[in-house]
């Protein structure tokens, strides 16, 4: 086995195994990476990947909190933006979404089949679960407002509004994903959107002349995971 170098004290152990694993699952597919290659890719030792993940799953369930993390941080910034109407907030969160998972194709098609399994309540009790609720709590909060602005219809409740939203962003990433397609995920998450505003919009042909919602800053962009986990890859070697 190779000799680990000496790790600064600064070295943060479980980050360098998420973004190891989320290379070699982007890389290979989630199932033929085993825990040891995790602990190598990472510059740490095998013992120290089960220190922080007990199991596999518990490593894929953490990575899958991560991601799920980034979906929060879109509806606590369309939940902070209080100007920008909520159908627009709506097709922007959609795009945002799309463009994301563009950029890490690969990764996102190894780990979406997870994600999927919480988002349809068949994985439960574990890290990204609470994330996931956290998510929904920030979807209601959304369309209540919109409902109370008299942007979005009253004729269903906001749990059923922020239940479609939901499904509706899940299901066209995971078509989009695994079966062939002739698109960006860009526009086919534009045209859902525009679905879902043409059912719960009250006026879904409303014109905005106001700025673009930006929703993320380049900061943090460029700190979530999928793009750490590349940036890692291209400026620093495995540890020997």
């Amino acid at each position: 086995m190779p000799k680990l170098a000496a790790v600064p004290a600064r070295f943060d152990a479980r980050s360098a195994i998420l973004e190891a694993a989320q290379r070699l699952f982007a890389a290979r597919g989630l199932h033929d990476v085993t825990m040891t290659e995790v602990a190598e890719a990472a510059g740490v030792a095998r013992a120290t990947v089960f220190n922080h993940f007990g199991s596999k799953h518990a490593l894929v369930d953490a990575l899958t909190a991560e991601v799920l993390g980034g979906y929060v941080l879109l509806l606590d910034s369309a939940l902070a933006d209080r100007k920008t109407p909520t159908p627009v907030l709506v097709r922007t969160l959609f795009a945002w979404m799309g463009r994301g998972i563009e950029e890490n194709e690969r990764f996102y098609r190894a780990i979406f089949r997870e994600i999927a399994k919480i988002s349809q309540g068949l994985d439960e009790g574990g890290e990204a679960q609470k994330v996931r609720s956290a998510a929904l709590e920030r979807l209601l909060q959304l369309h209540t407002r919109g409902q109370a602005r008299g942007e979005l219809s009253r004729a269903h409740p906001p749990e059923s509004l922020a239940s479609a939203f939901d499904s509706l962003v899940f299901g066209t990433v995971t078509h989009w994903l695994y079966e062939d397609h002739g698109e960006t995920l860009h526009e086919r998450m534009l045209r859902a959107a525009d679905l879902l505003l043409g059912g719960i919009a009250v006026d879904p042909g409303a014109k905005y002349e106001g700025p673009a919602p930006v929703l993320l800053s380049q900061d943090v962009i460029d700190a979530r995971p999928a793009r750490r986990a590349r940036a890692r890859g291209r400026g620093t070697r495995r540890r020997t």
